[in-house]
């Protein structure tokens, strides 16, 4: 007869920090420090890539995730997020190429990429320098931007959109 294991608490709480207390962590976090925003409403294939990518960039990831007020505001649908903010960031938390996972509640994450100061801010292919948040900043202060590819063509806007064209044909 085999011994009861004990079932140890989730270690992904740990990775979840609060904006007042983002400086600390993320200052104790090993260089260089690699900072990426985004909703990430339903995690899919493309977001993991895209994150798997952007730790590549560096020896530690800092996600920072819009709020819910701050995703309606982003005119997805009124609907949106179907996640709220506490489960999207336990999901990113749990995987093991993020480091830590922080919200902001603004419509952009600018305020808090110039209080991190990240080595390299990263966004999707989508965008560029001149079109993101604190990029300018980051690059003054010596470090760099880099846009990822997206690797796979997917979209939780098209992914809910597909699900309820497939739900009002039943």
């Amino acid at each position: 007869m085999s011994a009861a294991l004990r079932i140890p608490p989730p270690r992904y709480p740990r990775k979840i920090v609060e904006t007042a207390h983002v400086l600390e962590r993320a200052a104790a976090l090993p260089r260089p420090l690699v900072m990426t925003n985004g909703v990430f409403d339903v995690l899919h294939r493309g977001h993991v890539t895209y994150l798997d990518q952007a730790r590549g960039l560096g020896a530690a990831l800092l996600v920072a995730v819009n709020s819910d007020a701050s995703v309606r505001r982003l005119g997805k649908g009124d609907d949106r997020p179907l996640n709220p903010l506490a489960d999207r960031m336990a999901v990113l938390a749990g995987l093991e190429a993020v480091d830590l996972v922080v919200p902001f509640d603004e419509d952009t994450p600018r305020a808090l990429i110039i209080a991190v100061l990240p080595d390299v801010l990263v966004k999707g292919g989508d965008y560029s320098a001149q079109t993101t948040a604190g990029a300018a900043e980051v690059i003054a202060a010596g470090g760099c931007f880099a846009a990822i590819p997206f690797a796979f063509e997917r979209s939780t806007t098209a992914l809910v959109e597909r699900i309820r064209r497939a739900a009002g044909a039943r």
